[in-house]
């Protein structure tokens, strides 16, 4: 189990940073605030917020043969398919043993329901399945449910439009806000853009609303 120690001058802001560092979401983690931190007056007297950040799971684990914890994923999710009265086969890639992630891809005819709208009903599905499969096994399991793949490719097309994006921050020295994203998405933003010299992101806004800025980094 990993943890991470951080500082910032709010909690939001601390697990923000936490969470980019990490390469995790919110529901991969627990967070326990070590100092709230406090603002000050005129400036004076300030304290940055401090938190620590836990990860439920170690992603850095080697995948071996498939294990408990990835059966009993496969058969919550079939579970679930059953019981809404769709027809599907679960595929399964990792283990789950040794903290290693286990992915749950669903393939058949007709399956947009699953996806929803933006893929809403898909990350309700997740968060149903590793809530599941977590009070099942008494420990968490980290659980990615795809249909046909959509969220693969779905996250290939954000890396290329944030890509764009980025040239276009660096060309003309002015942000852009993108569209609101959940979580998982706004991760995949940071990551593709982590190393570029020339912009930088942050996340702004809240709930259903928060967004990723892409703003040139000072010269």
């Amino acid at each position: 189990m990993r943890e991470l120690e951080i500082s910032a001058k709010t909690v939001e802001e601390a697990t923000r940073v936490a969470l980019a560092q990490l390469e995790v979401t919110r529901d991969e983690v627990d967070i326990l605030v070590l100092k709230k931190g406090k603002s000050g007056l005129l400036g004076m007297g300030a304290e940055d917020a401090k938190i620590k950040v836990i990860l439920l799971y170690d992603d850095e684990a080697q995948p071996g043969a498939r294990g408990e914890a990835a059966d009993t994923a496969r058969q919550v999710l079939i579970d679930i398919l059953h019981a809404m009265g769709i027809q599907a086969t679960v595929d399964v890639t990792g283990s789950g043993s040794e903290g290693a992630p286990v992915t749950l891809n669903i393939e058949g005819d007709d399956l947009g329901v699953l996806i929803g709208r933006r893929g809403q009903a898909l990350a309700s599905l997740q968060y149903l399945v590793r809530m599941i499969v977590a009070e099942k096994l008494k420990k968490w399991v980290s659980v990615d449910v795809d249909v046909d793949w959509y969220k693969k490719r779905h996250y290939e097309s954000l890396r290329k439009i944030a890509l764009r994006m980025a040239e276009q921050v660096a060309k003309r020295r002015r942000p852009i806000t993108m569209e609101p994203m959940p979580p998982d998405e706004r991760r995949i933003v940071h990551i593709t853009l982590a190393d570029d010299p020339d912009v930088m992101t942050e996340s702004t806004g809240f709930g259903d609303g928060r967004c990723v800025v892409i703003q040139a980094r000072k010269r």
